[in-house]
Protein backbone atom coordinates (compact mmCIF):
# COMPACT_ATOMS: atom_id res chain seq x y z
CA UNK A 1 0.00 0.00 0.00
CA UNK A 2 1.65 3.27 -1.22
CA UNK A 3 1.33 6.00 1.28
CA UNK A 4 2.37 9.36 -0.36
CA UNK A 5 2.41 12.46 1.85
CA UNK A 6 -0.86 14.04 2.54
CA UNK A 7 -2.64 16.63 4.78
CA UNK A 8 -6.01 16.61 6.54
CA UNK A 9 -7.81 19.64 7.62
CA UNK A 10 -10.32 18.66 10.16
CA UNK A 11 -12.84 20.93 11.71
CA UNK A 12 -12.77 19.24 14.81
CA UNK A 13 -10.27 16.22 15.88
CA UNK A 14 -9.57 14.55 18.91
CA UNK A 15 -6.16 15.42 19.75
CA UNK A 16 -4.40 15.41 23.77
CA UNK A 17 -7.68 13.91 24.91
CA UNK A 18 -10.33 16.99 23.95
CA UNK A 19 -11.57 18.04 20.68
CA UNK A 20 -9.71 20.69 18.82
CA UNK A 21 -11.13 22.74 16.50
CA UNK A 22 -9.24 23.98 12.78
CA UNK A 23 -6.59 20.65 12.82
CA UNK A 24 -4.10 20.14 10.53
CA UNK A 25 -2.72 16.16 10.27
CA UNK A 26 0.26 15.59 7.88
CA UNK A 27 0.79 12.54 6.79
CA UNK A 28 4.00 10.93 5.50
CA UNK A 29 4.75 7.50 4.70
CA UNK A 30 1.90 6.23 7.11
CA UNK A 31 2.74 7.98 10.01
CA UNK A 32 1.37 11.36 11.24
CA UNK A 33 4.41 14.34 10.73
CA UNK A 34 3.07 16.99 12.05
CA UNK A 35 -0.17 18.33 13.84
CA UNK A 36 -1.28 21.75 13.81
CA UNK A 37 -4.41 23.30 15.06
CA UNK A 38 -6.60 26.66 14.98
CA UNK A 39 -5.27 26.67 11.42
CA UNK A 40 -7.15 27.45 8.16
CA UNK A 41 -7.93 24.79 5.18
CA UNK A 42 -5.21 25.09 2.91
CA UNK A 43 -5.18 24.59 -0.98
CA UNK A 44 -3.43 21.21 -0.88
CA UNK A 45 -5.36 20.15 2.07
CA UNK A 46 -8.52 16.67 2.17
CA UNK A 47 -10.97 18.83 4.32
CA UNK A 48 -13.19 16.79 7.00
CA UNK A 49 -15.24 16.82 9.80
CA UNK A 50 -15.09 15.38 13.20
CA UNK A 51 -12.46 13.31 12.95
CA UNK A 52 -10.84 10.83 15.26
CA UNK A 53 -7.93 8.34 15.62
CA UNK A 54 -8.84 4.84 13.95
CA UNK A 55 -10.70 2.74 15.67
CA UNK A 56 -8.74 -1.02 16.64
CA UNK A 57 -10.53 -4.21 16.47
CA UNK A 58 -8.25 -5.94 19.01
CA UNK A 59 -10.31 -9.61 18.94
CA UNK A 60 -11.56 -11.32 15.67
CA UNK A 61 -12.30 -14.47 14.18
CA UNK A 62 -13.34 -13.77 10.94
CA UNK A 63 -14.86 -16.44 9.64
CA UNK A 64 -17.30 -16.59 12.26
CA UNK A 65 -18.96 -13.66 10.41
CA UNK A 66 -20.59 -16.66 8.11
CA UNK A 67 -23.03 -17.81 11.86
CA UNK A 68 -24.51 -13.99 11.73
CA UNK A 69 -28.26 -14.79 11.93
CA UNK A 70 -28.58 -18.44 11.94
CA UNK A 71 -27.95 -19.04 15.56
CA UNK A 72 -31.02 -17.01 17.47
CA UNK A 73 -33.72 -20.03 16.76
CA UNK A 74 -31.32 -22.79 18.40
CA UNK A 75 -31.23 -21.08 21.61
CA UNK A 76 -28.87 -23.01 23.98
CA UNK A 77 -25.08 -21.76 25.09
CA UNK A 78 -21.81 -20.79 23.99
CA UNK A 79 -21.03 -24.83 23.57
CA UNK A 80 -23.55 -25.51 21.19
CA UNK A 81 -22.96 -22.28 19.35
CA UNK A 82 -19.24 -23.59 19.33
CA UNK A 83 -20.80 -26.96 17.23
CA UNK A 84 -21.93 -24.36 14.70
CA UNK A 85 -18.54 -22.82 14.47
CA UNK A 86 -17.09 -26.15 14.51
CA UNK A 87 -19.21 -27.12 11.18
CA UNK A 88 -18.24 -23.62 9.24
CA UNK A 89 -14.26 -23.90 10.03
CA UNK A 90 -14.45 -27.49 8.53
CA UNK A 91 -15.02 -25.92 5.16
CA UNK A 92 -12.92 -23.32 4.78
CA UNK A 93 -10.12 -23.50 1.88
CA UNK A 94 -7.67 -20.87 1.30
CA UNK A 95 -9.97 -19.58 -1.46
CA UNK A 96 -13.12 -19.29 0.14
CA UNK A 97 -11.66 -17.81 3.08
CA UNK A 98 -9.50 -15.10 1.22
CA UNK A 99 -13.11 -14.28 -0.38
CA UNK A 100 -14.84 -13.92 3.29
CA UNK A 101 -12.22 -12.34 4.86
CA UNK A 102 -11.81 -9.73 2.36
CA UNK A 103 -15.69 -8.80 2.80
CA UNK A 104 -15.46 -8.91 6.63
CA UNK A 105 -12.36 -6.86 6.58
CA UNK A 106 -14.10 -3.96 4.28
CA UNK A 107 -17.24 -4.27 6.44
CA UNK A 108 -14.89 -3.33 9.09
CA UNK A 109 -13.16 -0.51 7.14
CA UNK A 110 -16.38 0.72 6.01
CA UNK A 111 -18.03 0.91 9.66
CA UNK A 112 -14.47 2.90 11.30
CA UNK A 113 -12.27 -0.30 12.09
CA UNK A 114 -8.55 1.08 10.39
CA UNK A 115 -6.84 -2.17 12.02
CA UNK A 116 -7.59 -5.39 13.35
CA UNK A 117 -6.34 -8.36 15.07
CA UNK A 118 -7.30 -11.80 13.40
CA UNK A 119 -7.24 -14.41 16.28
CA UNK A 120 -6.51 -17.18 13.48
CA UNK A 121 -6.46 -20.67 14.40
CA UNK A 122 -7.35 -22.50 11.11
CA UNK A 123 -3.90 -23.46 10.25
CA UNK A 124 -4.00 -26.60 8.30
CA UNK A 125 -6.25 -29.24 5.91
CA UNK A 126 -8.89 -30.68 7.06
CA UNK A 127 -6.83 -34.06 8.61
CA UNK A 128 -3.58 -31.58 10.01
CA UNK A 129 -1.40 -31.72 7.51
CA UNK A 130 0.01 -28.64 6.67
CA UNK A 131 -0.36 -26.52 3.27
CA UNK A 132 2.83 -26.32 1.12
CA UNK A 133 3.03 -22.41 2.09
CA UNK A 134 1.28 -21.33 4.91
CA UNK A 135 -1.76 -21.10 2.20
CA UNK A 136 -4.94 -20.01 4.94
CA UNK A 137 -2.49 -16.93 6.73
CA UNK A 138 -1.46 -15.81 3.38
CA UNK A 139 -5.13 -15.75 2.38
CA UNK A 140 -5.98 -13.78 5.23
CA UNK A 141 -3.12 -11.28 5.05
CA UNK A 142 -3.90 -10.42 1.03
CA UNK A 143 -7.75 -9.83 2.23
CA UNK A 144 -6.79 -7.35 4.49
CA UNK A 145 -4.04 -5.75 2.05
CA UNK A 146 -7.06 -5.86 -0.73
CA UNK A 147 -9.71 -4.07 1.81
CA UNK A 148 -7.51 -1.68 2.93
CA UNK A 149 -7.32 -2.61 6.84
CA UNK A 150 -4.36 -2.69 8.62
CA UNK A 151 -3.86 -6.50 10.12
CA UNK A 152 -1.77 -8.35 12.85
CA UNK A 153 -2.37 -11.60 12.42
CA UNK A 154 -2.49 -13.01 16.11
CA UNK A 155 -1.46 -16.74 14.83
CA UNK A 156 -2.90 -18.98 17.77
CA UNK A 157 -1.38 -21.66 18.99
CA UNK A 158 -4.33 -24.80 20.21
CA UNK A 159 -3.24 -28.33 20.70
CA UNK A 160 -5.39 -30.29 23.37
CA UNK A 161 -9.56 -30.36 22.47
CA UNK A 162 -9.60 -29.66 26.18
CA UNK A 163 -7.58 -29.74 29.79
CA UNK A 164 -5.76 -33.12 29.52
CA UNK A 165 -7.87 -33.94 26.10
CA UNK A 166 -6.93 -34.76 22.38
CA UNK A 167 -8.11 -32.69 19.44
CA UNK A 168 -11.13 -33.98 18.13
CA UNK A 169 -11.31 -34.76 14.25
CA UNK A 170 -12.90 -31.31 13.69
CA UNK A 171 -10.27 -29.56 16.00
CA UNK A 172 -7.70 -31.49 13.69
CA UNK A 173 -6.66 -28.76 10.92
CA UNK A 174 -6.47 -25.93 14.34
CA UNK A 175 -3.02 -27.73 16.04
CA UNK A 176 0.77 -28.29 15.19
CA UNK A 177 1.11 -30.99 17.39
CA UNK A 178 3.85 -29.22 20.09
CA UNK A 179 4.56 -25.84 21.50
CA UNK A 180 7.36 -26.38 19.69
CA UNK A 181 6.34 -26.99 15.99
CA UNK A 182 4.08 -23.94 16.42
CA UNK A 183 7.16 -21.83 17.21
CA UNK A 184 8.71 -23.01 14.19
CA UNK A 185 5.82 -22.49 12.23
CA UNK A 186 5.51 -19.20 13.33
CA UNK A 187 8.82 -18.11 12.56
CA UNK A 188 8.67 -19.60 8.92
CA UNK A 189 5.54 -17.86 8.65
CA UNK A 190 6.55 -14.43 9.99
CA UNK A 191 9.25 -14.54 7.07
CA UNK A 192 6.85 -15.70 4.31
CA UNK A 193 4.18 -12.43 5.04
CA UNK A 194 3.99 -9.71 2.07
CA UNK A 195 6.45 -7.15 2.22
CA UNK A 196 3.50 -4.99 3.04
CA UNK A 197 3.85 -1.86 6.71
CA UNK A 198 -0.13 -2.73 6.83
CA UNK A 199 0.87 -6.50 7.94
CA UNK A 200 2.52 -7.75 11.01
CA UNK A 201 2.28 -10.53 12.81
CA UNK A 202 1.56 -10.97 16.83
CA UNK A 203 0.59 -14.60 18.33
CA UNK A 204 -2.06 -15.66 20.48
CA UNK A 205 -2.75 -18.76 22.77
CA UNK A 206 -6.33 -20.27 22.02
CA UNK A 207 -6.82 -20.82 26.04
CA UNK A 208 -5.67 -22.58 28.90
CA UNK A 209 -7.91 -25.70 27.94
CA UNK A 210 -5.90 -25.54 24.22
CA UNK A 211 -2.64 -25.87 25.75
CA UNK A 212 -0.77 -27.20 28.61
CA UNK A 213 1.35 -26.06 31.55
CA UNK A 214 4.66 -27.06 29.66
CA UNK A 215 2.92 -25.65 26.42
CA UNK A 216 3.19 -22.60 28.19
CA UNK A 217 6.17 -22.59 29.62
CA UNK A 218 7.76 -23.25 25.87
CA UNK A 219 6.09 -20.30 24.70
CA UNK A 220 6.95 -17.90 26.90
CA UNK A 221 11.01 -18.93 26.58
CA UNK A 222 10.29 -19.42 22.48
CA UNK A 223 8.36 -15.77 21.45
CA UNK A 224 9.92 -12.73 20.99
CA UNK A 225 9.79 -10.84 24.12
CA UNK A 226 8.07 -7.32 21.41
CA UNK A 227 5.36 -9.44 20.09
CA UNK A 228 1.83 -8.79 21.25
CA UNK A 229 0.34 -11.99 22.76
CA UNK A 230 -3.48 -12.74 22.94
CA UNK A 231 -5.28 -15.57 24.84
CA UNK A 232 -9.39 -16.13 25.59
CA UNK A 233 -9.18 -15.83 29.28
CA UNK A 234 -11.77 -16.82 31.60
CA UNK A 235 -14.49 -16.41 29.02
CA UNK A 236 -16.71 -19.26 30.72
CA UNK A 237 -17.52 -20.27 34.56
CA UNK A 238 -16.68 -23.95 32.96
CA UNK A 239 -12.71 -23.04 31.69
CA UNK A 240 -12.08 -21.71 35.01
CA UNK A 241 -13.70 -25.08 36.78
CA UNK A 242 -11.88 -27.69 34.15
CA UNK A 243 -8.59 -24.77 35.32
CA UNK A 244 -9.08 -25.01 38.49
CA UNK A 245 -9.67 -28.80 38.80
CA UNK A 246 -6.09 -29.66 36.64
CA UNK A 247 -3.76 -26.97 37.98
CA UNK A 248 -5.15 -25.75 41.38
CA UNK A 249 -4.96 -22.21 39.55
CA UNK A 250 -7.29 -20.02 37.54
CA UNK A 251 -6.66 -19.33 34.34
CA UNK A 252 -4.77 -15.85 34.89
CA UNK A 253 -2.74 -17.60 38.01
CA UNK A 254 -1.38 -20.38 35.41
CA UNK A 255 -1.01 -17.57 32.70
CA UNK A 256 0.80 -15.69 35.53
CA UNK A 257 2.85 -18.32 36.54
CA UNK A 258 4.31 -19.36 33.30
CA UNK A 259 5.65 -15.79 32.76
CA UNK A 260 3.20 -15.06 30.10
CA UNK A 261 1.71 -11.82 31.61
CA UNK A 262 3.02 -8.91 30.65
CA UNK A 263 2.43 -4.99 28.90
CA UNK A 264 2.50 -7.30 25.44
CA UNK A 265 0.09 -9.37 26.45
CA UNK A 266 -4.15 -9.09 26.05
CA UNK A 267 -7.15 -11.27 28.02
CA UNK A 268 -9.61 -11.69 25.74
CA UNK A 269 -13.17 -11.77 27.38
CA UNK A 270 -12.03 -11.90 31.05
CA UNK A 271 -15.44 -12.06 31.93
CA UNK A 272 -15.62 -14.61 35.01
CA UNK A 273 -12.61 -13.38 37.10
CA UNK A 274 -11.75 -13.26 40.58
CA UNK A 275 -10.26 -10.45 42.26
CA UNK A 276 -6.68 -11.85 42.60
CA UNK A 277 -7.49 -12.48 38.82
CA UNK A 278 -8.22 -8.45 38.29
CA UNK A 279 -4.93 -7.79 40.61
CA UNK A 280 -2.26 -10.27 38.57
CA UNK A 281 -3.30 -8.81 35.01
CA UNK A 282 -3.60 -4.49 36.77
CA UNK A 283 0.14 -5.69 38.05
CA UNK A 284 1.56 -6.56 34.62
CA UNK A 285 -0.02 -3.76 32.78
CA UNK A 286 -2.05 -6.56 30.33
CA UNK A 287 -4.88 -4.88 28.53
CA UNK A 288 -8.47 -6.89 28.83
CA UNK A 289 -9.83 -6.98 25.12
CA UNK A 290 -13.38 -7.23 25.48
CA UNK A 291 -16.66 -8.32 23.12
CA UNK A 292 -19.78 -6.72 24.88
CA UNK A 293 -21.89 -7.66 21.25
CA UNK A 294 -20.65 -11.00 21.34
CA UNK A 295 -20.78 -11.84 24.94
CA UNK A 296 -24.49 -10.69 25.11
CA UNK A 297 -25.27 -12.47 21.88
CA UNK A 298 -23.83 -15.83 23.63
CA UNK A 299 -25.38 -15.05 26.72
CA UNK A 300 -21.47 -14.99 28.54
CA UNK A 301 -22.42 -12.50 31.48
CA UNK A 302 -20.91 -9.21 31.44
CA UNK A 303 -17.01 -8.64 32.47
CA UNK A 304 -15.62 -6.49 35.65
CA UNK A 305 -14.95 -3.58 33.15
CA UNK A 306 -14.63 -0.91 36.01
CA UNK A 307 -12.77 -3.09 38.61
CA UNK A 308 -10.41 -4.07 35.90
CA UNK A 309 -10.00 -0.38 34.59
CA UNK A 310 -10.17 1.12 38.28
CA UNK A 311 -6.83 -1.46 38.98
CA UNK A 312 -4.84 0.15 36.75
CA UNK A 313 -5.47 -2.94 33.36
CA UNK A 314 -6.02 -1.36 29.83
CA UNK A 315 -9.80 -1.94 28.32
CA UNK A 316 -9.86 -2.33 24.55
CA UNK A 317 -12.40 -3.60 22.12
CA UNK A 318 -13.15 -6.68 19.84
CA UNK A 319 -15.77 -7.86 17.38
CA UNK A 320 -14.95 -11.14 17.83
CA UNK A 321 -17.33 -13.93 15.96
CA UNK A 322 -19.20 -10.26 14.60
CA UNK A 323 -22.76 -10.71 15.14
CA UNK A 324 -21.76 -6.73 15.35
CA UNK A 325 -19.30 -5.11 13.38
CA UNK A 326 -19.66 -1.87 14.48
CA UNK A 327 -16.87 -0.23 16.92
CA UNK A 328 -19.47 2.78 18.72
CA UNK A 329 -22.01 0.03 19.33
CA UNK A 330 -19.29 -1.81 21.32
CA UNK A 331 -18.25 1.08 23.10
CA UNK A 332 -21.46 2.22 23.98
CA UNK A 333 -22.60 -1.34 25.19
CA UNK A 334 -18.87 -0.98 27.01
CA UNK A 335 -20.87 1.77 29.52
CA UNK A 336 -24.72 0.63 28.45
CA UNK A 337 -23.85 -2.61 29.93
CA UNK A 338 -21.99 -1.46 33.28
CA UNK A 339 -25.31 0.67 34.14
CA UNK A 340 -27.27 -2.39 33.98
CA UNK A 341 -24.86 -4.40 36.34
CA UNK A 342 -24.37 -1.40 38.66
CA UNK A 343 -27.69 0.27 38.66
CA UNK A 344 -25.95 3.75 37.35
CA UNK A 345 -25.13 6.38 35.01
CA UNK A 346 -21.20 7.49 34.08
CA UNK A 347 -19.44 4.10 34.74
CA UNK A 348 -17.07 5.31 32.00
CA UNK A 349 -16.07 8.59 30.92
CA UNK A 350 -16.06 9.51 27.04
CA UNK A 351 -12.18 9.50 27.84
CA UNK A 352 -11.91 5.74 28.96
CA UNK A 353 -14.10 5.11 25.73
CA UNK A 354 -12.29 6.91 23.14
CA UNK A 355 -8.85 5.33 24.53
CA UNK A 356 -11.04 1.62 24.35
CA UNK A 357 -11.85 2.24 21.06
CA UNK A 358 -8.54 4.07 19.45
CA UNK A 359 -5.04 3.67 21.23
CA UNK A 360 -5.73 0.65 23.94
CA UNK A 361 -6.49 -1.34 20.92
CA UNK A 362 -3.51 -0.53 19.10
CA UNK A 363 -1.42 -1.29 22.20
CA UNK A 364 -2.57 -4.07 22.47
CA UNK A 365 -1.80 -5.13 19.06
CA UNK A 366 1.63 -4.10 19.21
CA UNK A 367 0.79 -1.20 16.67
CA UNK A 368 1.56 1.89 19.60
CA UNK A 369 3.95 1.63 22.85
CA UNK A 370 1.77 1.31 25.79
CA UNK A 371 2.48 4.76 27.37
CA UNK A 372 -1.64 5.50 29.24
CA UNK A 373 -1.60 8.34 27.32
CA UNK A 374 -4.84 10.45 27.13
CA UNK A 375 -6.67 9.44 23.56
CA UNK A 376 -6.33 11.42 20.40
CA UNK A 377 -3.72 12.17 17.69
CA UNK A 378 -0.07 12.69 18.37
CA UNK A 379 3.00 13.14 15.88
CA UNK A 380 4.49 9.96 15.52
CA UNK A 381 1.50 7.82 15.63
CA UNK A 382 0.41 5.57 12.89
CA UNK A 383 -1.79 7.77 10.22
CA UNK A 384 -5.09 5.68 10.95
CA UNK A 385 -8.03 8.03 11.06
CA UNK A 386 -11.99 8.32 11.28
CA UNK A 387 -14.41 11.01 10.09
CA UNK A 388 -17.93 11.26 11.91
CA UNK A 389 -21.07 12.37 10.71
CA UNK A 390 -22.37 14.69 13.30
CA UNK A 391 -25.56 15.76 11.19
CA UNK A 392 -27.14 12.56 11.21
CA UNK A 393 -30.51 11.05 13.03
CA UNK A 394 -28.34 9.65 15.20
CA UNK A 395 -25.61 12.42 16.05
CA UNK A 396 -27.39 15.34 15.24
CA UNK A 397 -27.17 18.16 18.42
CA UNK A 398 -24.67 15.67 20.21
CA UNK A 399 -21.17 16.83 21.82
CA UNK A 400 -18.69 15.23 20.16
CA UNK A 401 -17.10 14.43 23.27
CA UNK A 402 -19.91 11.25 23.57
CA UNK A 403 -20.04 10.86 19.96
CA UNK A 404 -19.32 6.85 21.57
CA UNK A 405 -22.26 6.87 23.20
CA UNK A 406 -24.72 8.01 20.53
CA UNK A 407 -22.56 6.96 17.01
CA UNK A 408 -22.84 4.10 15.20
CA UNK A 409 -20.99 2.98 12.11
CA UNK A 410 -23.62 4.48 10.02
CA UNK A 411 -22.31 7.94 10.61
CA UNK A 412 -18.70 6.74 9.56
CA UNK A 413 -18.05 8.75 6.20
CA UNK A 414 -14.54 8.00 5.45
CA UNK A 415 -11.84 6.02 7.09
CA UNK A 416 -7.92 6.80 6.60
CA UNK A 417 -5.49 3.62 6.91
CA UNK A 418 -1.79 4.19 6.65
CA UNK A 419 -2.51 7.88 5.20
CA UNK A 420 -4.65 6.67 2.78
CA UNK A 421 -8.62 8.07 2.99
CA UNK A 422 -11.49 5.46 1.66
CA UNK A 423 -14.89 6.23 1.79
CA UNK A 424 -17.88 3.35 2.39
CA UNK A 425 -19.14 1.20 0.17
Amino acid sequence: MSAPSRSFHCALALVGGRMVADVRITARAGSIAAIESGVPVAADDLALGVVVPGFANAHSHAFHRALRGRTHADGGDFWQWRTGMYDVAQRLTPDTYHELARSVFGEMRDAGYTAVGEFHYVHHRLDGTPYVAHDMELALASAAVSAGIRLVLLDTCYLRGGVGAALSPEQARFGDGSADRWLDRWHRLRGALPDDPTVTLGAAVHSVRAVSRDDLRVIAEGLPSDVPLHAHVSEQPAENAACLEAHGLTPVGLLAECGLLSSRFSAVHATHLTATDIALLAAADATVVMCPTTEADLGDGIGPAPELAAAGARIAIGSDQHVVIDPLEELSRLELDQRLRLQRRGVFGPDLLWAAGGVRGYESLGLASATGRAPGFRVGDLCDAVELDVRSVRTRGADAWQLPLVARAADVRATVVHGRLTRPR
